[in-house]
């Protein structure tokens, strides 16, 4: 690949000139790219299935894009619905150079949901791959439309090949707005209020407590619309790394890739990591330096696996769609206490409040609220979350260990009242999650007359495993509370989850 070298100094004359772009874009991916081509034009910027883009050609590429939309689309939203390629990343630069509003969609969405999504959002134009071109047409959606991957009707690359980029000074900066994972309800976007001040916070503890570095490459597999995805993607695009992305996650192929371009970080969601586990002769991947997780709870007894495996490169990163980076558990954080999602980035406050807003000691669990990093600007069909003392909730419910290190317990909807008794289903999944015999749990409340509800539990069996629900309620009674132990427990052939990664809290067929 190209120019891999590590990060050097700028020089003050090259200094004033990397400020233009954020003068012109404001703090947006479109930023972050153009500063790129001007530092590193000839390093390698991305990786697909159709080939190798350079800096240059990526910002190239993105500014003819722009010029295109831009005769397309007024002031209205550009909706994203793409898969892991250079599509995705072209259009959000493009829609970005020209002040407009960045959706992005839900790949896994029906023909109904994204029909209600882009009527919601206010979409004026849809860049999506072909293949869900039927879902389009069920939307209902009118308005202008563009095929990122594809060879049917108007495309990203026939655009690009036609148009010649003209320079934009947009009126206001653009926004990216994220759905959040829709777990408990109808995808809601989120909006932020970005700045340099509040990012540079983040982007300070990842560079202290992740080892990547400028011009090592990185794949990229959770989908590019889910905050993780998109985070580590703008973070590739602002340190001029290698982005190596593919359509679909296949976790040999993964590995393989890792090997062919000496990749030395991997961004993937828990089950992405289970499955590569889970690949029989796996190839080795001498050249990771850090597999970053996030995206879903990371149990104790995965992330113990993977390290043991592929040794101490494992951070677990916590989050959420509406409130951003919030902590980063290094390797030394999850052997030291497994389990834990680290501690709060820097200059960002985390406290975990009870229900009348006391803020709770080491060991006590409570909603987790969080301030000092991205400004949340409420969902963009109305609402926002509850704030305390000038901190967001994030819904989640956790606690801290003596050490500091955060802990999350579960959601807070997702709490079981059982007989009077709080159980957490985390706990639970956890204890489960760690039986040889089981590869997969999901833990939850079902309704009970007698005492208002009980826990089920759903399970997939290790390969070749004959353990019963005898076995498992054994085995919880022996480490948990009677009251902790599931009374329904179900053997499945998979788990139902998100596109994410996350388990869809309904019953499983099985």
């Amino acid at each position: 690949m190209r120019d891999s070298g590590a990060l050097r100094p700028v020089r003050p004359d090259r200094a004033v000139r990397l400020l233009f772009p954020y003068a012109r874009f404001g703090p947006v991916p479109a930023t972050l790219g153009a500063v790129a081509a001007l530092r590193f034009p000839n390093r390698t910027a991305l990786i697909d299935e159709r080939g190798v883009l350079s800096y240059a050609e990526l910002e190239r590429r993105a500014a003819s894009l722009a010029t295109a939309l831009s005769r397309r689309v007024g002031d209205g939203k550009v909706g994203v619905l793409c898969r892991n390629h250079r599509g995705f990343v072209e259009t959000v630069l493009a829609a970005s150079r020209l002040g407009n509003d960045v959706v992005l969609l839900n790949t896994d969405f029906s023909g109904t949901q994204l029909g209600q999504v882009v009527d919601r959002e206010g979409i004026e134009l849809l860049v999506h791959d072909e293949e869900f071109g039927a879902a389009v047409e069920k939307s209902g959606f009118g308005g202008e439309r563009v095929v990122a991957w594809g060879e049917e009707g108007d495309t990203v690359d026939a655009l690009i090949a036609e148009t010649s980029p003209e320079p934009f000074k947009p009126e206001r900066a653009s926004r990216v707005i994220l759905m959040t994972s829709g777990t408990t309800g109808t995808p809601k976007g989120a909006r932020h209020d970005l700045s340099a001040s509040s990012l540079l916070p983040a982007a300070l503890s990842h560079l202290m407590r992740v080892p990547v570095r400028s011009g090592a490459p990185m794949v990229v597999a959770p989908p590019l619309f889910h905050l993780l995805g998109f985070a580590y993607t703008t973070v590739g695009l602002g340190m001029g790394m290698p982005l190596i992305l593919s359509r679909r996650f296949d976790p040999r192929q993964v590995l393989e890739t890792i090997a062919d371009c000496r990749a030395e970080a991997l961004v993937a969601v828990p089950v992405m990591l289970q499955r590569i586990l889970d690949v029989p002769d796996r190839p080795p991947a001498p050249t990771l330096r850090a597999v970053v997780c996030g995206g879903a709870a990371l149990h104790p007894h995965l992330s113990e696996a993977f390290m043991d495996a592929f040794g101490d490169v494992l951070v677990n990163v916590y989050g959420a769609t509406e409130t951003g980076w919030a902590t980063i558990a290094t390797p030394e954080d999850l052997r030291a206490a497994p389990g834990t999602v680290g501690r709060p980035s820097f200059r960002l406050t985390i406290k975990v409040l009870g229900e009348d807003g006391r803020e709770l000691p080491a060991g006590e669990t409570g909603e987790v609220y969080t301030g000092g990093g991205l400004r949340f600007a409420g969902y963009t069909g109305g609402g926002g979350k509850q704030v305390r003392d000038g901190l967001t909730g994030t819904g989640d419910l956790g606690h801290f260990d003596e050490a500091g290190r955060l802990f999350i317990d579960g959601r807070a909807d997702d709490m079981i009242v059982s007989g009077g008794e709080n159980v957490f289903p985390g706990e639970v999944e956890n204890l489960l999650g760690g039986h040889p015999d089981v590869a997969e749990v999901s833990v939850a409340g079902v309704d009970d007359e007698r005492f208002g509800q009980r826990l089920a539990a759903h399970v997939v069996r290790a390969e070749g495993a004959e353990v019963t629900e005898d076995d498992l309620k054994e085995y919880v009674r022996a480490h948990l509370a009677r009251y902790k132990v599931p009374r329904d427990i179900r053997f499945v052939r998979e788990l139902p989850r998100t596109s994410t990664g996350k388990v869809k809290r309904t019953a499983p067929d099985g």
